[in-house]
Formats: structure tokens, sequence, C-alpha cells
């Protein structure tokens, strides 16, 4: 086995050897189906702790450079089945949506078939001054989140048929949470799913239909072949040790092997040329916002000319050649390979880089033969890390064109090690070819908003009952406005896509005699340990990230514990730092004049976002994304995105107090132990793009505040737990606090057994299922067995709502709460009972 040894030989090209043998053998895996299946895929090995094996699909053009009349074939013979279906007048109206990163090229190809069809894919790339129009998650993904960027808002909102397009359709999942999500947003009567091949498990067959009865709309499904994958028991684990295994035989096999260079008087630079494609002005280089029919038709008329420049470029001894898009860039790549193809003699092929890292096995039975691995070099929204270019070494290519964004025309690109430079060990020439990254009207003239005209912190007692000192609120004051509603009709409406979770507020619970005395009992028994983490995350903070560190909490859960931090500096080392709150919404981002703020007030580097606790992650990803966009819009570098929390039981960041899931006091209340201050609200006609996100300051709850009680309360038993705190800092700094994201693959997990289908109903930890008590329409608590006083107070809320407490063996979480799905009035749960009012 190597993992990037040389050329495929003409013998193996005869053994008619199906490249799924090598991972069927070993780990037992069958690949069942009609007789095209085994032609169309392969079977590799992931590093990915949701999905050990891979289905490689040999026409898509992403894994397997294939040449480019296959690959565009087989979309536009599916789009044209698509219309066949739908009938002319129908598909005269429909919208393609393709999936992100492997589907962007089929979807745009489906969408030619189709016709005069309007396409868009969805992005991981975050695009500033661009709204979204939704986004979901893709659950068995290596990169999950997915965008919806449209330049045109309208472009998602008709009733016409959707048209949705990805590579393989397995379990379902990720078409469920499209549809669920703009479904809410957009209702329409019509979808059909297309894929190149149908993978479900009878189990997951009949879920479409049903979910197809609920939402009262017809679904149907297109594909070229199906089949099933039958996985024994114990797969992903045996599929780990195995890539564990050969990962480490071959430390300097599948990827660095590959970095001996051809033989030859030239250096790799030398042989890296940059071909001008005169690519038209104001044509999208993909469907990232949208690409018309007019588009399609300005690429069509382009395509020649710039097809025709490349081949100009290459030389006469290439009879070989690869055309290699980049990652979501597949569409414009495969239509200048398709021309090459057609105009040239040269034997062409296609494919793509990608963000999925997979085992390389050089062997005929196995369908990624080599890997070349190089760094991110379009300063990706998800940070810096490795992308992988498969079955290019040793494929005897005499020139690979490398076609990329302006946005990844980066010095990463460039740089020893990158793309350019590992293509150029490999193949005597490397040709460069860049396409405009198209940016939509609407960012391009999105006004820039001076900081110095935003308005300074609010700061108490004029707003909440913290000291003026303890935080200054980057936010606009709404106590004037009425924006509660009760907890049903909130959950009807968000669950229904009728509103954000962010536009309205729920009412301020009010916690009986009982629900006090557990309050204040868990106080008492927890101050020291939770005085012992913020000593912990405090250090490590002031140690790893900032001498003088401006902590900067999320509104609200993070502002008591950046409070305590602050407290912890002045009571250990005598600093007097500065502390601000900010608004960060799922699915809407960080508040951006609140940064600009910051920026031009604080040196970046020295900001340090601060959180109560994780739960699945979901805003850690969120604020990671954020930073990134404005950090590309404004101009302005350092922010680092990373969350600082005082305690994180999914274990998503590296910065934390403890990744125990106990019970934190100031979670069991709302207002009364945030400084009485609401939650943060973001709604259009309130907040403008020169305003802050806004929030309540109830004043008229001051009789029942146990805010500064709580700090003081905590802050009391530093000196006690001082030295312990220190010690365990001084020991975290020294270990691997790399995370695992086991929350999530929990909260992932805890989503499909429960038949719930959506990991935003799922809400893991103490302090995120005391808040769908509190707030939300509970469908019930899973606890963990034996779990003690840490959640009594749970017990109690659940006992007034009428919500069941199940216990749960193994549970990774202390326990978690479940909002009830599909919420309607009058609605049964997933179990049949009733909604609890």
């Amino acid at each position: 086995m190597s993992g990037a040894s040389g050329a495929v030989t003409e013998r193996e090209r005869r053994v008619n050897t199906w490249s799924g043998t090598w991972v069927a053998e070993r780990l037992g895996v069958e690949l069942a189906g009609d007789e095209r299946l085994r032609g169309m895929l392969g079977l590799a090995l992931r590093r990915n702790p949701k999905r050990a094996h891979l289905l490689v699909s040999n026409v898509l053009g992403k894994h397997v450079p294939q040449t480019p009349s296959v690959v565009y074939g087989h979309g536009v013979e599916l789009g044209r089945r698509v219309r066949e279906l739908l009938g002319d007048t129908a598909a005269g109206r429909a919208v393609v949506l393709g999936y992100a990163e492997t589907a962007t090229g089929l979807g745009h190809s489906v969408a030619d078939g189709l016709g005069a069809a309007p396409y868009l894919h969805s992005t991981r790339r975050p695009v500033p001054g661009v709204a979204t129009a939704g986004g979901f998650e893709e659950s068995h993904s290596h990169a999950t989140s997915h965008l919806l960027l449209p330049e045109d808002p309208s472009l998602l909102a008709g009733d016409g048929p959707l048209v949705l397009v990805d590579d393989e359709f397995s379990t379902g999942n990720t078409v469920l949470n499209t549809v669920r999500d703009l479904h809410a947003r957009y209702p329409r009567q019509r979808y059909v799913v297309v894929a190149l091949v149908d993978m479900r498990s009878p189990a997951d067959a009949g879920r479409l239909e049903e979910f197809a009865r609920e939402i009262g709309a017809r679904i149907d499904l297109v594909t070229t072949a199906s089949g099933t994958v039958r996985l024994p028991e114990g797969v992903l684990e045996k599929g780990q040790a195995l890539v564990a295994r050969f990962e480490g035989a071959t430390s300097s096999g599948a990827r660095e092997s590959a970095r001996q260079a051809p033989t030859g008087p030239q250096s790799p630079s030398d042989r890296i040329t940059r071909v001008d494609l005169r690519w038209p002005a104001r044509l999208p280089d993909g469907g990232r916002h949208g690409f018309t029919p007019s588009h399609r038709t300005r690429l069509e008329a382009a395509l020649p000319a710039m097809a025709d420049r490349i081949a100009t470029a290459l030389p006469e001894t290439a009879h070989r050649v690869l055309v290699l898009g980049f990652e979501e860039l597949m569409y414009a790549p495969l239509r200048l390979a398709a021309e090459l193809e057609r105009t040239t003699t040269a034997d062409v092929r296609f494919s793509t880089t990608t963000r999925s890292p997979v085992l390389a096995v050089d062997d005929p039975g196995y369908a990624i033969r080599t890997r070349l691995a190089f760094p991110a070099h379009d300063d990706p929204a998800d940070g810096p890390g490795e992308r992988y270019a498969y079955n290019v070494a040793g494929a005897g290519f005499d020139a690979v064109v490398a076609v990329v964004d302006s946005a990844a025309d980066t010095p990463a690109l460039h740089a020893p090690g990158g793309l350019l430079a590992r293509l150029a060990e490999h193949t005597p020439h490397v040709l460069l070819a860049v396409v405009p990254s198209y940016v939509p009207s609407v960012a391009q003239d999105a006004p820039e908003r001076p900081a110095t005209m935003l308005p300074e912190p609010l700061r108490g007692p004029a707003f909440s009952s913290y000291a003026p000192e303890e935080v200054g609120w980057l936010l606009q004051d709404l106590s004037d406005v009425t924006l509660e509603a009760p907890t049903e009709e909130r959950e009807e409406a968000i669950q229904s896509g009728g509103a954000h979770y962010a536009e309205s507020l729920p009412v301020e619970y009010q916690p009986s005699e009982q629900y006090q005395r557990l309050f204040h009992n868990a106080l008492d028994a927890s101050a020291a340990r939770l005085a012992h983490a913020v000593g912990v995350v405090t250090e490590t903070v002031l140690a790893e990230r900032s001498p003088r560190p401006v902590l900067v909490s999320l509104a609200r859960a993070g502002t008591p514990v950046g409070i305590l931090m602050r407290r912890w500096a002045q009571h250990r080392h005598g600093l007097d730092l500065p502390h601000y709150a900010v608004s960060i919404v799922r699915g809407r981002g960080i508040d951006a004049n609140a940064l600009r703020w910051l920026a031009a007030h604080h040196d970046p580097r020295d900001i340090v976002f601060v959180d109560g606790w994780t739960g699945k992650g979901a805003i850690t990803r969120e604020l990671a994304q954020a930073v990134e966009a404005f950090e590309k819009a404004e101009g302005v570098t350092g922010f680092d995105p990373e969350i600082a929390v005082l305690a994180d039981p999914g274990s998503c960041v590296r910065t934390y107090g403890t990744r125990e899931d106990y019970l934190i006091p100031s979670a069991c209340l709302n207002s009364t132990v945030s400084g009485l201050i609401s939650r943060t609200v973001l709604r259009a006609d309130l907040v403008g793009p020169d305003d802050y996100h806004g929030a309540k300051y109830y004043r008229e709850l001051a009789g029942a505040d146990l805010s500064v009680a709580f700090l003081d309360a905590v802050s009391a038993r530093f000196e006690e737990v001082t030295e312990a705190a220190c010690a365990e800092a001084k020991d975290l700094l020294a270990a691997d606090r790399t995370p695992t994201w086991e929350g999530w693959a929990a909260v992932e997990r805890i989503s499909e057994e429960y038949g719930i289908h959506d990991v935003n109903l799922v809400k893991p930890g103490v302090g995120e299922t005391t808040r769908v008590l509190l707030r939300r329409v509970p469908w019930k608590v899973l606890a963990r067995a034996g779990a003690g006083a840490d959640l009594d107070h749970v017990r109690l809320l659940a006992e007034q709502r009428g919500v069941p407490v199940e216990e749960v063996p193994g549970l990774p979480y202390t326990c978690v709460g479940l909002i009830h799905p599909r919420y309607t009035r009058g609605a049964t749960g997933a179990d049949g009972t009733a909604v609890t009012r």
C-alpha cells in the first residue's frame, strides 16, 4: 500500500476490478442495487466521526477525474427527466437548488437540462452584505453548515416547483432539513429531489412520503441509479481503526510520499503559467448568489474564446490534460473542460479539490488511489486547514489547468507546499486560470457606517442593575416596546417559519417560592465550584490570549460570566479589564455595528469573546462565520472568534473553566440574574442598518432581582479556590484541549433516535434544558441516569409544565431538553402525546 505512488499500470487498467472491493473485503460493507450502480460508485474510507465509509462517484467529477462530457451529460440528462416529469409549463416556473460543495456543478447541469431555470447553490462561504435566505445542516458531512445567499431575495419566493439536487440521496436528512427550512419561509406545492444515486435504506425510504403528507406538498424523486449500502454492526469503529492504522503506517505516505518532484531542469515554480480567461464582466462565477438563464446565455457565448486561450497556453506535448476545479467552483471549470474536450485532440479529464479528508490506498480495488494535501488558500470561514486533490498524483497528466476564483488566488495558493506547487511536483505543466469572484450589487452598495458615529455603550443604573464599571452594553434600549408573546404562540410562529426567535421575547418567568428556594440552595452548593471554574478560564485567557484582554460577553448568558472573570482579574492580578456585552443571533450572526465600535476603540487582538456554556456548539460556529465575514467586509483583522466559556460540556472550544455539565445557577432564571436585561432582539422594523441590536431593561422586576447577589456569592469564594484554580489552569495550558465536538454528535444521534430530525429542537446540557422549560414548548427532558441535585430545578419546572423526565443511561450530558417537534395547536408528538399547554 502506498498513499501516492506511481502511475496506474496498463495491466491494472485492463483488470476489471470494482473500486469498492478493498473496503468491502475489510469491513464487510455491501453495495446492492441495479446494474449501473457499481459502474457509478466506488468505496473509500475517510476521517469523519459521523460516517467512516465514503461513496465515491465515478461520474461526478469530484474525487475521480472523469471526461467532462460524462460528468456534464449525467446532470443534463437528469434535468431532462425532471422536465418530462413536470411538463413544460411547470418546468418553466421551476427553480433549481444545488448542495455545496459536491453537487454545485451537478445542480448547474440539471438546470441546463431542465431548460431556462434559474439556479442557486448553497455555500459555506459567508458574504458580507448579502442577506441569508435560509440555512440548514448536512449532518453526516465533514463540514455541515449551509447558507443560501441569493442576490435577488425573490428567487426562492415563487410558488413554482423547487428542484433540489445532490450527488447522493443517502438518508434523506439533508433534503428534509432543507425543505423544512424553505417550506416554512416560502411554501409551495411541489418539490423534486434529484440525485445521481438513491442509497436510502428501507427504513428511510418512507420518510420522504410521510414528510410530504405532513407539509401538504408533493415530493418526487429522480435518480440515475438506486441501491443500498449494507453496513455490518460496528462498521464505524472498525473503519476508523482501519484509517488510523493505514494513516499511521504511511505518515509519510498518502500525504508526504507525493512530494517527489518529476525530474527535469526546471523547479516546480517554473512550470506554472497564468492564463487570462477574459471572463465577462459581472458574469457570476457560479450559482452562489443565483445564476439566471441570461447568465447562462452569456457564458455559452464566451466559452469558445476562453477555452481557446487555455488551449493556446497548453504545450503541444500535453496529450492528457486535467482541468481541476476548486471546491464549490465546479460548473465554470467543468464547462471549460467540456469545451476543451470538444475542440482539441487531448484526453481531457475533470475533477475538483475538496475539503473532505479521505484515506488514499494505491490499490485497483480502492476508489482513492492518491492524495495531494495542501493548505486552504481562500481564507475560509471555518479557519485554516488542509484541502485535498484526489487521484491526480500518478495519473499521468501532461498538464493540469487549475481553475480558482479570485477569492482563492492568495499567497497561500502560490506558496511552497500550496496547491500549485503540489501540482507541479506531479506534472510538467501547470496552468492557472482565475475566475473573478462575483460580488452581488447589494454587497457592493452596502454603505459603510463610521464607528465614530455609533453610540457609546449603555451602562447601569440607566440600563441594567449592574454597576456601570461592571459592563457596557453595546445595545439599544427597547424597554418601551411591547415585544413579549405567549410561549405557545412564539413556538408556533418560530417552527412554522412565520417569525425568527429573535423577533420577539418570551413572557418573563416569575418563579414560585419553591423554585426560588431551589435557586438559593443551588447557589450555596455550587458557588465554590463556580468560582473555581471562573478562575480556571480567566487564568487561561490571561496566559494564552492576552495579558490585558478586553472581555466581550455574548448577551445575555455570557454577561454574568464576563463580570465574574473581570472580578477575578481584579482579585488575582489587580487588573481593571474592560468588559462589554454584544448580541449574537443564531442564523443572523453577531452585531456588526458592535464589532465596528470595538475595533475603533480597542485592538481586535485583545478581544476575548465570553459565553456561559456550550450546548451543541451552534453559537460557536455562528461566531466564527460572523467574525470572518465582518473582517473581510471591513478590512479589519485580529479578532479571535474562539469563545471562552465557563463550562464546555459539548467539547466545542479550547478555553473553558470546566467540561462538566453541572448546574450554573444563572441558567435557572432569566433577567433577574442577568442585570434585569432581556434576551436580545433583532427585528427589521426596530433595528436598522445603523443600529445596535436591541434589548429591554425590566426595571419593574427590581424587587426580585438577584443579579448582584449571584455575583457576590461566587466572588466571595475566590480566595479559597485561588490556589487550586491556578494549578488546574496551568495543567490545562499544557494539555491537549482540541475540541472533539462530541456534543454535536450526541445531538444528531438523539435527533434521529427520537424521530425529531431537526438538531435545532434538541437542547443539550443543564443550562439549555432550563431555557427550554422557561421559554419554549418542551416535549420531554432526557436525564442521565443517577443525576442528582443539579437537576432538582429541572425536575420542578418539568413537573409544573407537565413535561415527562426520562432517565437515559450513558447520556453524555446531565440532561437534554427536547422542544416539541412539528409544533401546531393541538399537535401530538412522535410518541402520540399531546403538546403540553
